[in-house]
């Protein structure tokens, strides 16, 4: 994040003094919340409604969460929605990519979005959307897997945490959707690749081998 040419300020929203106690040691700035929060978005939500009352109701342009899952996002993708919510005006956006292998759309773990010739999103699903009717070969559709991190106009923000969960939020599993059934249009920002999420400890491991390789690679190639 600290890499992030668009980015102010860097805050880490804990549902846990042991997270701030573990950053703690590296200067960075933590606010504790409420550990019952049922998403990201009402977690964050949470910090912007403070960060509002410290500052005499001064708000800033965007807040963009990125989830403590997604470690690896890169600083362009995050600047990239940035960008886009300073030049287009949405009140929200998001990034997907298209799905290449060993990923496969048919599993539910991984989210699927479909974006309209605007560029913003229709809908999010566990499913394979769009739905393949004939099977057929070549189809004109592809398939874009959703990546996790969000940007929002602070104002949108508050507002969608203070709507209860929608039907599709609810069975889906999916927080966006309750923007979208509240009419929020979300802007997606392509990506040229995603990124490796922690959701298993399987790939905690993965991740922590990645990244003792590669501070073992900038250390050689600083002797």
């Amino acid at each position: 994040m600290r890499l992030c040419k668009r980015i102010g300020q860097v805050i880490v929203a804990a549902d846990d003094e042991r997270i701030v106690a573990a950053l703690r040691p590296f200067g960075t700035v933590c606010m504790l919340t409420d550990p019952d929060h049922p998403s990201g978005t009402d977690r964050v939500a949470e910090v912007a409604k403070k960060l509002k009352k410290e500052s005499g109701g001064a708000s800033v342009e965007t807040i963009i969460n990125v989830q403590g899952d997604e470690p690896e996002i890169e600083p362009d993708v995050i600047d990239g929605l940035a960008e886009m919510m300073e030049q287009r005006g949405y009140e929200m956006c998001t990034a997907a990519t298209p799905f290449r292998p060993p990923a496969d759309p048919l599993d539910p773990n991984l989210v699927k979005v479909v974006v309209s010739e605007s560029g913003r999103a229709m809908y999010f699903s566990r499913s394979a959307i769009p739905f393949d009717r004939d099977h057929a070969a070549g189809s004109p559709a592809a398939y874009y897997l959703h990546v996790g991190l969000y940007a929002y106009h602070p104002n949108t923000l508050v507002r969608l945490a203070g709507w209860k969960p929608t039907p599709c939020e609810k069975t889906e599993k999916l927080e966006q959707l309750r923007a979208l059934e509240h009419d929020i249009s979300i802007g997606v920002s392509f990506i040229e690749r995603a990124t490796h999420g922690i959701d298993t400890p399987q790939q905690y491991k993965a991740f922590v081998e990645r990244m003792s390789q590669k501070n073992k690679a900038v250390m050689e190639a600083r002797r």
